[in-house]
């Protein structure tokens, strides 16, 4: 390769990896998203919850056949503090790609236990999509 070709070749090698730095960087802080979203999920924190979603969000809960606005959903915490007291949360992301994230959560109740799949869609710090579906009763996979 010409000394021409090198010089020529660098901004682009530049510019290759700021993109791909910026990349990681957003799918970390999509990762920080998802800590927020299980640690105020755990003590039902309305105001994290509600500062952590977008105001035209969508959260579908599969086994339910319901879908949720901001607003139902953050009107449905007084039910979900009793249900969590006591309870424990354990999640790993499984997948992150095209902007979705995807998350294996093992809910730890009192008297029993869920495992479940959960994604997320993350657009400028704010959860703009969200599915949950049960995988297993136990979470003997977990």
């Amino acid at each position: 390769m010409s000394g021409t070709a090198r010089l020529a070749s660098r901004p682009i090698l530049f510019a290759v990896t700021a993109l791909a730095l910026s990349a990681l960087s957003a799918r970390a802080d999509d990762g920080a998203i998802i800590n927020r979203w299980y640690s105020a999920l755990l003590v039902a924190d309305r105001t994290e919850l509600s500062d952590l979603l977008a105001d035209d969000v969508r959260i579908k809960l599969d086994d339910l056949g319901i879908v949720q606005s901001k607003q139902e959903f953050i009107a449905s915490i007084d039910e979900w503090q009793g249900a969590v007291a006591g309870a424990a949360i354990r999640h790993r992301i499984s997948k992150a790609e095209g902007g979705v994230t995807t998350v294996i959560a093992c809910y730890d109740f009192p008297s029993n236990d869920m495992l479940m799949q959960e994604t997320f869609a993350v657009t400028d710090n704010r959860i703009t999509a969200s599915s949950q579906a049960a995988i297993a009763e136990t979470c003997d996979g977990y």
